[in-house]
């Protein structure tokens, strides 16, 4: 049985522009101890599926419209939000994008970390902050004793990073979502914050998704892959079946986006067109108008994802799912 099974995930959001639907029936599991990507273009709604999980959807103009996650025998969508809070910080964490912002500059670093074990587990006040201490130098933080006094104005972009994965695993999670860590980091940085995800995963046990738009990341990290686009998945494979074998259009796009997987002196590739406006009905394929395929206007129904091999499930547009390699 998985750890987390979502089911058919919707999450709307009302405007005065319409109903704009950033989440539209998305289904996947995370089993115990394994890394599971979720990856697309921004507004593709990567970062709203999991806050979805968290009920932490404005609401309103956001609206859990319909589905299921279930965790650990109950779902998530339908806790009260007392029962949510048991949950957020103590079995699910959570490491966000942006640490200078989900950091408070207003408190120190080690009034943020104990408040997760006192809240809690219980703790005392000098029992926390000995696990805090404990948890930034399992993490790298030079001289925790005394670091853990500082603000996080007083730390590299780097480090803050660093103090918010402690701060998501100091309860000792079943799950870790990460919402793009690396994304505001220079390569180097990017790398030793990849290797720390991994090391505390594989410290604790604790089951991963990783939010990214980034293929090459998801190459290091992940088990399992989710190609996320305009609020539905396009495709959902083991990760080295996605590089092997990438049966979507948007998938292979993604993969020719990677820097590294260009030739030396030619222009680096970027995908045609625009994501589809998810406020205005979307007939046929979503990304069909990219690939030189328009289903607009012919009333043709999204393309449902089907299995197309063992484990392997792809949305079934046939023109998407046979193009070749030149998208």
């Amino acid at each position: 049985m998985a750890l987390l099974d979502v089911r058919d995930l919707k999450t709307y959001f009302h405007t005065r522009d319409g109903v704009v639907k950033a989440v539209d029936g998305v289904s996947f599991s995370v089993e115990k101890g394994e890394t599971v990507g979720i990856v697309g273009e921004s507004g593709s709604g990567k970062s709203v599926t999991c806050y979805s999980l968290l009920q932490l959807i404005p609401q309103p103009p956001g609206r859990i419209e319909g589905g299921q996650a279930l965790f650990d025998g109950m779902d998530l969508l339908s806790l009260s939000e007392r029962e949510m809070r048991a949950v957020r910080g103590s079995r699910v964490g959570m490491i966000f994008q942006d640490p200078m912002t989900s950091l408070n500059p207003y408190m120190k670093i080690s009034t943020q970390l104990i408040e997760p074990l006192r809240l809690h587990q219980g703790m005392s006040k000098s029992e926390a902050l000995d696990r805090a201490i404990a948890e930034l130098d399992a993490v790298g933080i030079p001289d925790p004793k005394s670091r853990i006094q500082s603000y996080p104005h007083e730390f590299s972009g780097g480090m803050r990073q660093r103090v918010m994965i402690a701060m998501a695993m100091i309860a000792r999670p079943e799950i870790l979502i990460a919402d793009e860590p690396t994304t505001a980091l220079d390569v180097t940085i990017q790398k030793q914050v990849l290797d720390l995800i991994k090391q505390r995963q594989a410290d604790l046990g604790t089951a991963v998704i990783f939010i990214t738009h980034d293929l090459a990341v998801v190459s290091e990290v992940c088990d399992r892959v989710n190609v996320m686009y305009a609020g539905r998945l396009v495709e959902q494979a083991a990760v080295r079946d996605i590089f092997t074998q990438p049966r979507h259009a948007y998938t292979r796009a993604l993969q020719r986006s990677i820097p590294a997987m260009g030739t030396r002196g030619e222009d680096l590739f970027t995908i045609p067109g625009l994501p589809p406006n998810l406020a205005k009905p979307i007939e046929g394929c979503a990304f069909g108008p990219r690939s030189g395929h328009d289903h607009s206007g012919d009333g043709a129904a999204q393309p449902e994802l089907v299995e197309a091999a063992p484990g392997h499930w792809v949305q079934d547009c046939q023109h998407c799912a046979t193009l070749g390699s030149s998208m």
